[in-house]
């Protein structure tokens, strides 16, 4: 087996692919992790409070959270690529494993984004749609843009992470699923989208109420988790792939109220894509030809950054920048302007042959990239015109120039080399026989973890071999354990048994709260309205909190009772509400489970009346609440 992984290792190890699909899965990957940290410092109250807004244990978990969302947003803009991403891999670490998101609020995808997270530490992060590609430039600016070659990557960026985070994950989950009784009936997709705590706003009883069509869709996703990992990488079958996995995880984020778990899922299709499609992509959106020509002072350093910065952002390719002493002669439209006045301002000629100078320019320039179009337009607002026409000519008339060549060092600080610069861009063979080895070590280690955890949750688990353990068997289900809490911290390696038959057996019953205002009328509280669907923005961690912790089909009067606490001390501050002088009121409504296909069972369980079982009443902070004994036998 090793000898295998190490020849396809060192065959995929020099053969380059574009870069585009590494740095737009960073740059998405940051932007889900941006959201997830807004969120929490939306609910930091209910979920790092032992008591919310009354009882406030972490302080300065806001300011962390801040430090956090600074450096997801790092990671999306590719600033300091190397620096952020490990930052960001620590700030997962910590806030999953030393908060109360660990037990209480799991986003169901946490443990995902760590693995993910390792190993944006080790792709080539800073090629595309990054800063740091920018910076490296800057060192360089007497070097044209042009002389730079078109970024590219070892294949081993788009299939490694994949295989291990996708296909790994796949592989688990489609194990545990042939266990499940309802996605052995071809029905894994109906039935969490019939429960109203699942659903999003979206109505799709018309996609549910067709059973072959619902049959269909859980059969081929069974099938496309277990076949994932063995043929994703098949030039011809990428697009198929593609297709059904985007397929599948787009309809997760936008059906689902777990929009995260899709979302972080979604990213990763940037690198299923097809290669070629980056580079049909990229011509189709690239302009035909330049809407508009530049000419700048080459031996201004100020000059050639600005244009090396201005041609980062041009992403259309709408702008040709040429130096004018070079160029400016080979314009006839620029025969009238002196060289002493090529020299003062940046000139620019359109397809029209209209002429623009100094600020004019720049608002022409920012027009034609599309994209800023506003900003152009702005620019040219009477008043914002004159100043920026003021700070320009300041800026212009004080600039330096230099007598440089491509040669010249401009800045002093070294651009850190990455580690994907390290060990995967080596030339000599015998550098590429090391990397390849310890990559196929590496790959091989993490492949006996996920054996370790899909065996000892899919097989030793399911078929509870626990109860026939020796002390031999006790020994190897120890170690087992030890490996797995290792593999899932650091690398988020975990069982992926999601919505299965333990989790919906016995799921009949929905729990709400409402609340009397001052006229004694009853009122939703905005968390769960009147059919049972959790409300926007208490979709996630704090969705996993009350239909995954709170209430199950076996529920737990100790946690039911501290989630009611959480949830009516949140939201019934945030809500205005005078806890001392309100009384809320907990509801139940019945639903149904089933394993076999029912026409309407969605809106049927979105329906129906709901009973008050229990009143809940603050004091201080003290909270009493009167539930039945056993909620689960009403």
């Amino acid at each position: 087996m090793y000898k295998f992984l190490y020849s396809r290792i060192c065959s995929l190890y020099q053969q380059q692919a574009p870069a585009t699909g590494v740095g737009l899965f960073r740059l998405l990957f940051g932007l889900v992790t941006l959201q997830e940290t807004l969120f929490l410092l939306y609910f930091n109250h209910l979920i790092f409070d032992p008591i919310p807004y009354l009882d406030v244990e972490f302080p300065m978990i806001y300011l962390f959270i801040c430090f956090w969302a600074v450096v997801a947003c790092c990671v999306t803009v590719g600033y300091r690529c190397q620096q952020s991403i490990i930052a960001n891999y620590i700030f997962w670490l910590v806030f999953v494993n030393f908060t109360p998101m660990q037990r209480d609020f799991d986003g169901g995808f946490d443990l995902f984004m760590i693995g993910t997270n390792f190993f944006l530490i080790f792709m080539p992060t800073d090629k595309a749609f990054a800063i740091d590609a920018l910076r490296k430039k800057l060192a360089r600016p007497f070097v044209h843009y042009s002389k730079y070659p078109q970024e590219t990557v070892s294949k081993l960026a788009y299939y490694v992470p994949v295989a291990i985070c996708l296909g790994f994950l796949y592989f688990d989950s489609a194990i545990h699923k042939m266990f499940a009784e309802h996605w052995r009936n071809g029905l894994g997709a109906w039935l969490p989208s019939s429960m109203p705590y699942y659903v999003s706003a979206l109505d799709m009883s018309w996609l549910l109420n067709n059973e072959i069509l619902q049959k269909t869709i859980g059969y081929t996703i069974i099938v496309f988790q277990f076949t994932f990992i063995f043929l994703f990488h098949v030039r011809r079958l990428r697009p198929l792939y593609f297709v059904i996995g985007a397929g599948l995880h787009l309809g997760i984020t936008l059906t689902f109220n777990i929009y995260p778990f899709g979302l972080g899922m979604l990213i990763f299709y940037t690198l299923v894509a097809p290669f070629s499609w980056y580079r049909i992509v990229g011509s189709w959106l690239q302009a035909e030809s330049p809407a508009l020509t530049v000419f700048y002072d080459e031996r201004c350093p100020l000059c050639n950054r600005t244009v090396l910065v201005l041609n980062h952002f041009d992403v259309f390719k709408c702008i040709d920048f040429k130096g004018a002493q070079t160029y400016a002669q080979q314009f006839p439209a620029l025969k009238s302007v002196s060289e002493a006045e090529l020299m003062t301002d940046l000139y620019a000629l359109d397809g029209q042959g209209h002429l623009y100078s100094g600020v004019d320019t720049y608002a022409q320039i920012l027009r034609k990239m599309r994209y800023t179009f506003l900003l152009g337009w702005f620019m040219q607002w009477p008043g914002i015109y004159q100043i920026a026409r003021g700070y320009y000519r300041k800026i212009a008339d004080s600039r330096a120039r230099v007598g440089c060549d491509e040669s010249c060092l401009y800045e002093s600080e070294a651009i850190k080399a990455t580690l994907y610069d390290r060990y995967f861009t080596a030339k000599d063979a015998k550098t590429v026989r090391r990397s390849c080895h310890r990559l196929s070590k590496f790959l091989l280690l993490l492949f006996v973890l996920q054996l370790n955890s899909s065996l000892h949750y899919g097989i030793v688990y399911r078929l509870d071999w626990g109860a026939k353990q020796n002390a031999l068997s006790h020994a190897l289900v120890n170690a087992s354990n030890s490996l797995i809490m290792l593999s899932q911290t650091f690398l988020g390696i975990t069982p992926h048994a999601l919505y299965l038959h333990d989790h919906f057996e016995g799921y009949n019953h929905l729990i709400a709260l409402t609340y009397l205002d001052n006229n004694g009328e009853e009122r939703w509280l905005p968390f769960v309205n009147e059919q049972g669907r959790l409300l926007a923005p208490n979709w996630g961690r704090v969705h996993s909190m009350w239909a995954n912790i709170a209430v199950t089909p076996n529920i737990d009067d100790l946690r039911l009772r501290k989630f009611i606490m959480k949830v009516t001390a949140f939201w019934g501050i945030k809500s205005g509400l005078n806890l001392d002088a309100t009384t809320f009121l907990v509801k139940l409504k019945k639903i149904d489970a089933p394993f076999t296909w029912r026409k309407n069972l969605r809106n049927d369980n979105l329906s129906g009346t709901w009973d008050t079982i229990g009143k809940v009443r603050w004091q201080g902070k003290r909270v009493d609440i009167k539930l039945p004994e056993n909620i689960n036998l009403l």
